[in-house]
């Protein structure tokens, strides 16, 4: 049996479709009720800060996938990661980010540091994930283009590889059925660099309607973003966007090395998510 954490979010839901097409037993978990999920599928609501909880949960399972939601600065790595252990999980798969590698000093990404340090030295199988900007940050986006047919953005022809969240849950099941990909650190992206300002002619190409780019200041984006995320985060995502280093313009090989397929590019991910910008 595989448990999911966060199994009702844009990786955890497809991580437990694609679990349940492969026909393993799967208990998916998240802190609120969750629809549609496979036939088959156990759901149970649980949530990563009630330790006590956790050996419950984890109990028969032989794999886990491990993910934070926000920055987890609430959460203590070592006690659920010790939950796990005493539960008789030998595999764990923790969903982390490509910045714990790339922005050593980056105060909102010190605990994932702490989250793969706790399960390295857990003594069980694991396989830590480094996923790079999400394909579905774009949702942020679909409120303009609902109702303005705007994408409003700044640093409009940076390009970043951002990822399909669908790459990633693919991997994650892999990492989680095949002890091959234990000890290993991979670092997800999409197959090439897109801008924003490309984001929106996708987005327009998706919706089958123009839609106009507007470009912010770093200020104005800032105060638009605290509305939703905690400032550490907006203030690292911005840097990011802004002045991304060598390595997070890079594409990795490692989705393709684990699919044996190149990843998916943002312009499917915003064919297959038109419905929310309509």
């Amino acid at each position: 049996m595989i448990v999911v954490t966060g199994a009702t979010g844009n990786v955890g839901r497809p991580l437990v479709e694609a679990l349940a097409a492969a026909g393993e037993e799967v208990t998916a978990v998240s802190r609120g009720a969750a629809e549609g999920l496979p036939a088959g599928v156990v759901h149970r609501r649980g949530d990563l800060a009630d330790v006590d909880g956790l050996k419950e949960l984890f109990e028969g399972a032989e794999a886990a996938y491990l993910l934070v939601a926000g920055l987890g600065d609430t959460l203590r790595p070592r006690e659920i990661v010790a939950a796990a252990v005493a539960a008789g999980v030998r595999r764990l798969v923790l969903q982390s980010s490509q910045l714990v590698g790339t922005r050593h000093d980056s105060v909102s990404h010190g605990f994932l540091r702490d989250f793969e340090a706790a399960v390295r030295e857990s003594g069980l199988e694991w396989t830590v994930l480094r996923p790079g900007g999400f394909a579905s940050n774009a949702y942020l986006w679909a409120e303009g283009v609902r109702t303005a047919r705007t994408v409003a953005s700044p640093f409009p022809d940076v390009a970043l590889p951002v990822v399909d969240p669908a790459d990633i849950a693919e991997v994650a099941a892999e990492a989680l059925r095949d002890p091959a990909h234990a000890g290993r650190t991979y670092v997800l992206t999409g197959p090439a660099g897109v801008s924003p300002r490309e984001q929106a002619r996708d987005l327009a190409e998706a919706v089958g309607e123009p839609v106009e780019f507007v470009a912010q200041s770093a200020v104005e984006a800032r105060a638009h973003l605290v509305r939703f995320l905690p400032e550490d985060a907006v203030d690292g995502m911005l840097s990011v966007l802004g002045e991304p280093s060598a390595e997070e313009q890079r594409v990795s090989p490692d989705v393709e090395r684990v699919l044996g397929r190149a990843p998916r590019p943002f312009s499917a991910w915003a064919e297959r998510n038109a419905f929310a910008f309509a």
